[in-house]
């Protein structure tokens, strides 16, 4: 989709590097639906998907932020760019398009593209955009998580193979649990109220919770890894397997369950 035109970014984004995670992620996003529309299907469209957000991606951090480096799932794979992310003290961490699955699958609308900044050992701002909501969430305008709407607790699980953990978890605190796609969206289904905990342990990377870990934790949700532990980017292994995400008054009912019966 070489003839696609994302523009220039605005001068308030090339200032701030909220703005510039939110510009790049929503630009991708709309690019993502435009190859959408080509005709493609399946896997043709899944992989035109990813390789054209990422080119588009990997151009907008070359030609506006050069003195970053980038790690990026279509290219880790290791490190993209020419500078090395673990002694360069920023890093953009991506994932051109998270749930390629539901990519592949119009109209769903739970895939989303991410793009988080990693700064001297901290995630320091993110962007999620879900271009089938026409929304982009990102931390420099956080959301507000609104009052609980549901009667009961609400996860958000994956749609093709819920852990079995999660469900006997749901049963201890009398939670009913919600099939999505991307992490993401997961993620993401929280702060809007459309969940209330995401809790995954079966196998992830950093770019697949980089950005929505940013965006939760600006909306004053609870993240953690499934032991309780900080979720620590940018590391040199950059399997992070598990995490849960969740209203805050739901974080001790979840770990004392995952203390008492594990993961497994």
């Amino acid at each position: 989709m070489t003839d696609f035109d994302p523009g220039t970014p605005p001068a308030e984004a090339l200032e701030n590097d909220h703005l510039f995670a939110a510009w790049t992620a929503t630009v991708a996003g709309e690019l993502l639906l435009k190859v959408r529309t080509s005709g493609l299907e399946g896997k043709e469209l899944k992989d035109a998907g990813d390789l054209a957000s990422h080119e588009l991606l990997m151009g907008l951090f070359a030609q506006y932020k050069p003195e970053d480096a980038v790690l990026s799932e279509e290219e880790h794979r290791g490190t993209a760019g020419e500078r090395d992310r673990l002694s360069t003290p920023r890093v953009w961490i991506i994932d051109p398009v998270d749930g390629t699955r539901e990519y592949s699958e119009p109209p769903r609308d739970d895939w989303a593209v991410h793009v988080a900044l990693w700064q001297e050992g901290a995630l320091v701002a993110g962007a999620v955009a879900q271009p089938g909501l026409g929304r982009t969430f990102h931390t420099g305008q956080p959301l507000v998580v609104p009052a609980r709407t549901a009667p009961r607790p609400r996860i958000a699980v994956s749609r093709t193979r819920p852990p079995a953990f999660v469900q006997a978890l749901a049963e201890e605190i009398g939670a009913d649990l919600v099939a999505m796609g991307s992490a993401g969206a997961k993620v993401i289904s929280v702060a809007r109220d459309v969940t209330d905990a995401y809790v995954h342990a079966g196998g992830q990377y950093e770019w697949d919770s980089a950005a929505p870990v940013a965006v939760a934790r600006a909306a004053g949700l609870f993240t953690s890894r499934v032991d309780g532990t900080e979720l620590l980017y940018n590391q040199k292994e950059v399997r992070l397997p598990d995490l849960i995400v969740c209203r805050p008054e739901l974080a001790e009912p979840i770990l004392a369950f995952i203390r008492e019966h594990g993961v497994d």
